[in-house]
């Protein structure tokens, strides 16, 4: 498939781009960090390549955001 057509099939894909977007100061700035794999929803969390170590590194954002949730899960 070519970059548009990954983009028709899937509107994520902007650009074409399936590593969750340009890694640009602005963005390593604005992602979540390692402490932010929560989100303002109690029981909510993030897991995505967005979060860090970012895409390539498959599990560890899960594993990240799986240490957060039982953090606050134990901490109540």
């Amino acid at each position: 498939m070519r970059p548009a057509d990954l983009e028709r099939h899937n509107a994520n894909l902007v650009g074409g781009d399936i590593a969750a977007g340009v890694t640009d100061l602005r963005q390593f700035v604005a992602r979540p960090t390692l402490r932010t794999y929560s989100t303002p929803v109690r029981g909510l969390y993030i897991c995505s390549a967005s979060t860090p170590p970012g895409v390539g590194v498959h599990g560890m954002c899960g594993y990240f955001a799986a240490r957060r949730a039982l953090a606050e899960v134990l901490r109540d």
